[in-house]
């Protein structure tokens, strides 16, 4: 899927996706429903359920990919190379992006080489312990400048390929952030995307949180990570 407006940079979104045909078409709607020029680039792990048609059906490109996050997400960004385009979304294939969210990528200056949105989880009405996860989020980020793969990570092109895109093991989005922000801080837009809350309320909201701080500390200290249950699919 393809869509352009004169004089406006074209934006690739790529989603990686493994087994996604739940979370896939409402993903795909919302990207349908932004106003600027994009593109969207499906890197898809293998499925063996219905997201690969689904993409298709959406007339989103759908690309085999090596298994693994990282992995896909750079198999994308080479498929985006070849069109062009200003910048590189990855937006995980159960996070919803606003209403004009990519109208504000678009609108960015030349200054501005990476950046990611606030973010919030869908299910934080019925679990209150969501909304404090995503505050301690986004105030993390604010600090650290370090983004997660959820806050719908963007950044140029032409950086994503100076640092060398993705790291292709765990914790990508850290350490592809840890890379960028060497070169600059990158921007915290305002607007909020949503994620599926079904990692946290499946494995436990507190227990997801306790993991994620543990993944965190031991890459910090460059110990052996644990805590990688948080890793295991859930659909």
């Amino acid at each position: 899927m393809a869509r352009t407006s004169r004089g406006c940079p074209l934006i690739s979104i790529i989603i990686p996706t493994l087994n996604e045909e739940r979370a896939l078409p409402r993903t795909l709607a919302h990207v349908a429903a932004q106003r600027a020029s994009h593109e969207v680039i499906v890197a898809d792990g293998g499925s063996n359920d219905a997201t690969p048609r689904i993409a298709r059906e959406a007339s989103a490109a759908c690309i085999d990919a090596q298994r693994g996050r990282g992995a896909q997400m750079n198999a994308g960004a080479r498929h985006a190379v070849a069109a062009k385009s200003e910048w590189l979304l990855f937006l995980h294939a159960d996070t919803l992006l606003p209403p004009g969210a990519l109208q504000a990528i678009a609108a960015l200056p030349a200054a501005i080489e990476a950046g990611c949105f606030h973010q919030a989880f869908s299910d934080s009405g019925t679990h209150p312990l969501l909304k404090l996860v995503s505050r301690l989020h986004n105030w993390r980020c604010r600090k650290t400048h370090i983004m997660y793969g959820d806050q719908a990570m963007f950044v140029r092109r032409a950086v994503f390929n100076a640092v060398g895109g993705f790291p292709e093991c765990e914790l990508e989005d850290v350490k592809l952030s840890e890379r960028l922000r060497e070169r600059a801080a990158p921007v915290l837009l305002p607007l909020t995307v949503v994620t599926d809350a079904r990692r946290f309320v499946a494995q436990g909201i507190v227990l997801s949180l306790a993991r994620i701080v543990l993944l965190l500390l031991c890459h910090r200290y460059k110990l052996p990570l644990a805590g990688r249950r948080f890793f295991e699919p859930v659909r």
